[in-house]
């Protein structure tokens, strides 16, 4: 199977996107993410939808590997 370089793609991501793509990366559910950004799952499942869309990322690995290549990571306190 090919690898994609899903960070090419990262141009085309709102910056909505970037900041769901973030908190996923945390390590935060659906339901997490949506409550730390005030926001129904249901917007956040399409964020995430929109993003693999853009990217050809096929599930929440490729997604976590996405936001890492783009600097996104867990949070440090």
């Amino acid at each position: 199977m090919p690898q994609t370089d899903f960070a090419a793609a990262a141009p085309a991501l709102t910056e909505r996107e970037h900041q769901v793509l973030e908190h996923l990366a945390d390590g935060a559910t659906y339901q997490a993410i949506a409550r730390r950004m005030n926001l129904s799952p249901h917007t956040v499942d399409t964020y995430l939808r929109r993003i693999r869309g853009k990217t050809g990322a096929v599930n929440r690995t490729q997604l976590a590997l996405l936001a890492f290549s783009l600097g996104h990571g867990p949070a440090r306190g």
